[in-house]
């Protein structure tokens, strides 16, 4: 099965525009856009007010590993384009489909804004929950 929008044309600037739009209608309060050493958008992070206060989550872009599967795929579908440009514009474009989808949940009120970014939200170390979990499972699930 292809990737969902491995075929967008749509440009990362335009998408990461329309992601931050998402994210300012639902009150975020700042939102910074990271780029990696070759001038590539990385991850978007953004501070929002929750429960447990001002959270503040990072979302990366793992354009390396679009890129991976879109080259995997081309091997049964030539027409896959398994370009780095592509792997960042479908990358993106994934991310934006995902926030999209998890603020209709939260404005349904199936979900918590912290429930569903969980493993994006930042402790003080600068990490994700789910990078500290990673590194540190053991102590997180009570193991010693």
């Amino acid at each position: 099965m292809a990737l969902k929008n491995y075929t967008t044309t749509i440009k990362v600037e335009k998408t990461i525009g329309e992601i931050q739009q998402i994210l300012a209608k639902h009150k975020a309060r700042a939102i910074l856009t990271e780029y990696d050493e070759n001038g590539k958008v990385a991850a978007l992070s953004f501070k929002i007010d929750t429960a447990q206060g001002m959270l503040g989550i990072r979302l990366p872009a793992k354009q390396e590993n679009v890129l991976r599967v879109l080259q995997i795929q081309r091997r049964n579908n030539s027409a896959i384009k398994a370009t780095i440009e592509q792997a960042e514009r479908t990358a993106w474009r994934n991310i934006k489909d995902w926030v999209d989808a998890q603020m209709a949940l939260i404005d349904t009120e199936m979900v918590q804004i912290d429930e569903v970014f969980l493993p994006y939200i930042l402790n003080n170390k600068g990490q994700t929950l789910y990078e500290a979990f990673k590194d540190n499972n053991h102590l997180m699930l009570g193991e010693k």
